[in-house]
């Protein structure tokens, strides 16, 4: 197991749709076991492979409270089958999305089907914040961030904010690296 580094906007990869995985394999558990402990370490409550770069359907999650035994899941291509027409709203996060947090209402409920880390076929139906989580990491392989479901004007001021942050943490990288030299 090692920690990857979490992509974050604006990179263009979170916006890949993720392809499947054709057979769950020692590969696929490795991956995983990667994805959870950089998840643990960040910390968060879900992860999708693309976030680390690897674009295939592989989600991680565990939303077990600070207080509770772990609960960690492993969701192989996992789709969502059935959503109720009940609506929710939570205050979400994203890993690749630092310090920003916003309401986004979602199905209250939702069916989702994939493969376990055993290549296991799998269904459950979820609600709450488990929902809410399973909603947010499918529509990672998607490409679809969380801020797809708020304002656009929002969302614009979002990614001005981290365009400008990427923007600059590079020109700090070539002043670093002496690339950039002043003429007089």
């Amino acid at each position: 197991m090692s920690l990857r580094p979490i992509l974050t906007l604006p990179d263009p990869k979170l916006k890949l749709v993720s392809a499947p995985i054709t057979k769950v394999t020692d590969e696929t558990r490795a991956l995983a076991a990667d994805m959870f402990e950089t998840m643990y370490e960040a910390p968060g409550i879900g992860l999708a492979a693309i976030q680390i770069g690897e674009p295939v359907r592989l989600v991680v999650l565990d939303v077990a409270r600070k207080d509770e035994e772990p609960r960690p899941m492993t969701l192989v291509n996992p789709e969502i089958v059935w959503s109720s027409t009940e609506r929710s709203v939570y205050e979400e996060g994203c890993l690749s999305i630092p310090e920003i947090f916003e309401e986004v209402e979602r199905p209250a409920m939702v069916t989702v089907r994939f493969l376990d880390a055993q290549g296991a076929e799998c269904e459950m139906t979820a609600q709450g914040v488990l929902a809410t989580c399973l909603q947010h990491e499918i529509d990672h392989v998607e490409g679809i961030l969380f801020i797809d479901h708020i304002s656009k004007l929002k969302r614009d001021r979002i990614v001005r904010k981290f365009k400008k942050d990427a923007k600059r943490k590079a020109e700090e990288k070539e002043d670093a690296d002496g690339s950039r030299t002043a003429v007089a």
